[in-house]
């Protein structure tokens, strides 16, 4: 496969958006990785688990088809990754159902900590750069307006049952936000 030209900086694309929401959920795992010197570590709990659904569903309705298309080894990157998405949503629904005063909290935020490492560093060495070798750079950034249309009516709450499908996001994932976000604006729930 030959490289394709990369835009220029101001014309951000989809892996700059990833990247992005990376750094910006790290940061935040961090700030609640010792909850009782957080006073509002709840609050980010909440925003990160609505943050890393919402990035999730986004990738597996868009990010993932297009690495289907175009890598070569894609299909097997986008199994691997739908598998962490899976494991991350179901300590995500964990650390849900869980006060920052349970010992347990912490110790789901560390676990947490992990699951994302390992599935951005996969995506960072591996899978972005040959995105953008493979993808042409106006479709990575098509890819991240759809991306971020996609964060807006995405659910912000687990549902580990649902499957990782970009049809079920598609058909299914709106209501589903639509109910998620109704739910969170009754219970006064942060999710960004």
């Amino acid at each position: 496969m030959s490289a394709v030209p990369h835009l220029p900086s101001e014309e951000q694309d989809v892996i700059d958006l990833l990247m992005s929401e990376h750094r910006e959920v790290e940061s935040l795992l961090d700030q609640i990785a010792q909850p009782e010197q957080q006073p509002n570590a709840r609050d980010i709990a909440d925003q990160v688990i609505a943050m890393l659904i919402k990035h999730s569903v986004a990738e597996e309705m868009y990010v993932y088809p297009a690495m289907e298309q175009y890598l070569e080894d894609g299909k097997q990157d986008v199994e691997h990754d739908k598998a962490e998405h899976q494991e991350l949503e179901e300590l995500l629904k964990q650390l849900e159902g869980l006060d920052v005063s349970d010992p347990q909290f912490p110790r789901c935020v560390s676990r947490i900590q992990e699951v994302p490492a390992d599935h951005v560093s996969d995506e960072e060495s591996g899978q972005f750069p040959k995105m953008r070798a493979a993808i042409p750079a106006e479709t990575l950034v098509e890819l991240r307006g759809k991306v971020e249309m996609a964060e807006k009516i995405a659910p912000t709450r687990p549902h580990p049952q649902a499957p990782h499908s970009e049809l079920f996001h598609k058909l299914v994932g709106p209501g589903v936000g639509m109910v998620d976000r109704l739910r969170d604006a009754l219970s006064g729930r942060t999710t960004g």
